[in-house]
């Protein structure tokens, strides 16, 4: 079950990852930076242009003048594809290993924002010897986000129990599960894959499976992604940038502090991380991550 490839930019390649679809770009030059996008269930390339705080920081303008930005769709989100299974964070780490050996890089920087934040942990902690350093921009987390995360689930599986898994995939073009719970965790793929929409009647334990995904990813009221006693284990330096709402308690991203020995914590409100602060930022700890290990 394989997903085409969309126009973002220019052409974007694809590359098939653990039998996935993966659609993404490299974005300039130096040393590597790959970058899980935030959006939740809707992780795409052009969030990092076009959602919220990120529009405004531009990222995507500063940073690949000095780094070689990896960027993606993450698996299930935007024109990547997806496989019906308990997804935990370990299946999202393991998507962005092999985009890495894809290229032939053997170590980066990872960047994660909002929920891309938990993949880049769950990254380092599978595979610390590919981990250069982390920048963890907003966590999600909060006993907020966790109850919205599993009243989401619960309303994609009310949909089901009462109209069944042929009407999800006879949904007119799905709304990403973040906006529309009907289309569930694979509403992406079932918009953009007609073979997978065709297959898709035909799961089985499929109440099983979406119950044990969401207690796989959404286990903690605070940032989800690694046991805290792996991160207290991480010798990787690391930068936490708070967001303060619903979706991003700044207490997850004290959580982080806390754990990651070697973390950096950028107390600086929401409103105060603006396009003139931000990238600097971010690019001042890159250079001294760099410039000590080459020391």
């Amino acid at each position: 079950m394989c997903a085409a490839r969309g126009p973002w930019r220019a052409t974007v390649p694809s590359a098939v990852l653990d039998g996935i679809q993966t659609r993404y770009e490299v974005i300039g030059e130096g040393p590597p930076l790959l970058m899980y996008a935030p959006g939740g269930f809707d992780a795409t390339i052009e969030k990092w242009s076009t959602q919220g705080v990120y529009a405004r920081v531009r990222f995507l303008e500063h940073l690949p003048k000095k780094y070689r930005c990896v960027v993606f769709d993450r698996r299930e989100c935007g024109q990547s594809g997806g496989r019906i299974e308990a997804v935990t964070w370990a299946h999202y780490a393991k998507q962005g290993k092999a985009l890495l050996e894809h290229l032939r890089i053997d170590r980066a920087h990872l960047m994660g924002g909002c929920m891309g934040v938990s993949c880049v942990m769950a990254f380092a902690v599978a595979y610390p010897q590919a981990t250069r350093s982390m920048l963890l921009w907003w966590p999600v987390g909060g006993a907020k986000y966790r109850i919205k995360a599993h009243e989401r689930f619960s309303q994609h599986l009310a949909f089901v129990r009462a109209s069944g898994l042929q009407a999800v995939a006879d949904l007119k073009d799905p709304k990403p599960f973040n906006a529309d719970p009907k289309g569930g965790p694979w509403a992406s793929v079932l918009r953009h894959d007609k073979a997978f929409a065709a297959e898709f009647p035909k799961t089985k334990n499929y109440e099983r499976t979406v119950e044990q995904m969401c207690r796989n990813l959404f286990d903690r009221d605070t940032s989800p992604g690694a046991e805290p006693e792996a991160l207290l284990k991480l010798d990787i330096p690391a930068l936490v940038i708070p967001g303060k709402d619903e979706s991003h308690a700044t207490s997850a991203a004290r959580y982080l502090e806390e754990c990651l020995p070697k973390s950096q914590y950028w107390d600086v409100l929401p409103e105060a991380q603006t396009e003139a602060s931000a990238p600097a930022r971010l690019e001042k700890f890159l250079l001294d991550v760099d410039r000590e290990a080459a020391r």
